[in-house]
């Protein structure tokens, strides 16, 4: 056995041995490094040019010119008009009497002076105040009703049954002559008998009792003094002389008075012209060229980028691997890359709408415009200016003034004294107290004394019917015979599926809080003095009697003011010119005309790959040995990836050659097109590094 594990042993150190030794093809130049590197793909960009528009003309309209053509044309006939000179007036004045002369009496009215004195309103007297018994409130617990006994009905239960109830009998119906029917009454079970628990409630009999609510007490009264109301007349204001003034009388006396005197006026009679239109000519025909783009659909074609390829994939180690190299045990796939495509767009001519010729890039036709009229309105002369003459009669005025009949005077007037009754408070008894015994208070309480508890007793709850009402055939029809099947319903009533039961429940007494008024301290009393009371009164006092002034009132003058005739009215005659007016219209000078104008085809420009060398497969290549990747050397490759854009780890440059260091030099040799795989010549100097 001992002799079999050795062999064993044997055998497999020689055929890790063998699988150690390089492949056949391996470069073997001593001091140098070699290892199998991923081949990729080789291509170039290829720039082509491709139609998106096919060249095309397009047709430019000229629209047609027009020029303006200006003429002098009858607006109005030639004519007259009369202007007038109206009469001219001078104004005259002169003084006229208003009022007459007049006296005017003032009265100077009596003059008083404000007297004030104190009298008596009320004499001073005693007051007694009560100070009210003082009370405690006692609270203690009342019985309002006796503890019983209440039962609770569980009500019987019912069951719902259905069945089927005849609603009419089958009979026949005649087409012409309908059957007639009479009307069937049955009683018909609703719901079955059943016994119930009807409960006897508990019975209680009021009893009532008196409660004391308040102690028995001695309340003070106060019994106010005594005043009688005395009055008095009291001067106010002395009695006095006044004079009146009786005013002058005036009558009022009217006259006509001139105003203005009369005179003629001439109206001006204007010339009268009736208006005549006539059509003249505004624009000429002429036509224009209408242009409508022509008609594109957009249509997309599939354009190959990059042909379809393979490449060669690196999978993980096989697990099963015995060599100790695991560069030894890599898995290469071939993998197919589809082909690449890009959408190109492109315009393609479709036609022109109906009505439209198709011109070039364009569509176009051709509108006749009618010429265009306008009404020209003048006016012309019927019969010329003129005036007429008119008389205005002279204006006069009422002119109403006072007159006077019998002077301002004057007459003396007494004013008797003025009194007023005052009224005051005079003490008549002064005020006393007496005793009044208060009487304890009581109140009625009332509760509930059980008499006999609650009981339940059965009652037998009858069953209940309804009239059921159905139609019965009397007499059958006579014709042609259709049958009419009998009706049923769905009768549905309640069927006794359990007595009614009793519960019963212990009540409890009820107590209630009753609160009371007891006595504390009695009533007292306290006497207050009360002063007499004085008011002011303020009386006018007579000091001076009126008197009477006397003044003169001129007689009362105004100005008049009125229209003398100075020039009657006259009338002036002025010759009116035709007037002729610019009339402006537009003549043809040049007809609308097109261009061809030619619209150059339209490319775009599509880049695409262009397969020069194919890849995916993996070959020698010399790389640095493991002993000479230094530090130094890795820093260096780091800050070269780094400077063209490469994530080599958040440490960045550490001299570390670690996953995020591989990951980024492997995207750079992808995106280089360089062998990828391992740290060889030809991706230092794509980086620019030297050994």
């Amino acid at each position: 056995m001992r002799k079999i594990s050795l062999l064993i042993t044997v055998m497999m150190l020689g055929a890790v041995i063998a699988i150690a030794q390089p492949e056949s093809g391996m470069p073997s130049e001593p001091g140098k490094c070699y290892a199998k590197c991923l081949i990729q793909d080789q291509y170039e960009t290829v720039t082509e040019e491709v139609l998106i528009k096919a060249a095309s003309s397009r047709v430019e309209v000229v629209p047609a010119t027009y020029e303006t053509v200006s003429e002098q044309v009858l607006a109005k006939e030639a004519g007259s008009s009369v202007s007038i000179n109206p009469a001219s007036f001078e104004t005259m004045s002169e003084q006229v009497l208003a009022k007459e002369a007049g006296t005017r009496l003032s009265v100077v009215p009596a003059q008083f002076e404000k007297v004030s004195e104190q009298v008596l309103s009320k004499e001073a007297g005693n007051a007694l105040r009560a100070v009210p018994a003082q009370f405690e409130t006692v609270s203690e617990q009342v019985l309002v009703k006796e503890a019983g006994t209440s039962l609770s009905i569980t009500p019987a239960s019912f069951e719902t049954m259905s069945e089927q109830v005849l609603v009419q009998e089958a009979s026949t119906r005649i087409e012409v002559v309908p059957a007639t029917f009479e009307t069937v009454s049955e009683q018909v079970l609703v719901k079955d008998a059943y016994t119930t628990l009807r409960v006897v409630p508990a019975q209680y009999e009021t009893v009532s009792e008196q409660v004391l609510v308040q102690e028995a007490s001695t309340q003070i009264r106060t019994i106010p003094a005594q005043y009688e109301t005395v009055s008095e007349q009291v001067l106010v204001k002395d009695a006095y002389t006044t004079l009146r003034v009786v005013p002058a009388q005036y009558e009022t006396v009217s006259e006509q008075v001139l105003v203005k005197d009369a005179y003629t006026t001439l109206s001006p009679v204007p010339a009268q012209f009736e208006t005549v239109t006539e059509q003249v000519l505004v624009k000429e025909a002429s036509s224009r060229i209408e242009r409508r783009p022509a008609k594109y659909e957009t249509q997309s074609e599939q354009m190959q980028v990059a042909p379809a390829s393979t490449k060669w994939v690196k999978k993980k180690a096989d697990r099963n691997c015995l060599s100790a190299d695991p560069n030894d045990c890599l898995v290469w796939c071939l993998v197919e890359v589809p082909a690449q495509f890009r959408t190109v767009t492109k315009q393609v001519r479709v036609g022109c709408d109906d009505g439209y010729t198709d011109n070039g890039d364009d569509c176009t036709r051709v509108i006749e415009i009618p010429a265009e009229y306008s009404q020209r309105t003048y006016q012309k002369l019927v019969s010329p200016a003129s005036s007429n003459s008119n008389t205005v009669p002279a204006k006069y005025t009422t002119r109403t003034f006072q007159k006077l009949v019998t002077p301002a005077t004057t007459e003396s007037v007494t004013v008797p004294a003025k009194y007023e009754n005052r009224s005051y408070q005079k003490l008549v008894s002064p005020a006393t107290t007496e005793s009044v015994d208060i009487p304890a208070k009581y109140e009625t309480r009332t509760y509930q004394k059980l008499v006999t508890p609650a009981t339940t007793e059965s009652v037998t709850v009858p069953a209940s019917y309804t009239t059921r009402s159905y139609k019965k055939v009397a007499s059958p029809a006579t014709t042609r015979v259709v049958d009419i099947p009998a009706k049923y319903e769905n009768r549905s009533y309640q069927k006794l599926a359990n007595d009614a039961a009793a519960n019963s429940t212990d009540i409890a007494a009820k107590y209630t809080t009753r609160s009371y008024k007891k006595l504390a301290s009695p009533a007292t009393t306290e006497a207050t003095e009360i002063p007499a009371q004085y008011t002011t009164r303020s009386y006018q006092k007579l000091t001076q009697d009126a008197t009477a002034n006397s003044a003169d009132i001129p007689a009362k003058y105004e100005n008049r003011t009125y229209q003398k005739l100075a020039q009657d009215a006259t009338a002036n005659t002025t010759d009116i010119d035709a007037r002729y007016e610019n009339r402006s219209y537009k003549k043809l000078a040049n007809a609308a005309s097109t261009n061809t104008i030619d619209v150059p085809a339209k490319y775009n420009t599509v880049s695409r790959r262009q397969l020069v060398k194919e890849g995916g497969f993996t070959e020698w290549r010399e790389v640095v040995c493991a002993d000479n990747i230094t530090a130094d050397l890795v820093r260096r490759v780091q800050s070269a990836l780094i400077s063209r854009g490469y994530d080599v780890g958040a440490a960045g440059a550490d001299n570390q050659l670690g996953a995020a260091t591989k990951a980024a030099l492997v995207k750079f040799q992808r995106d280089n097109g360089l062998p990828v795989g391992a740290m060889d010549f030809e991706t230092l100097k794509a980086l620019g590094v030297r050994q």
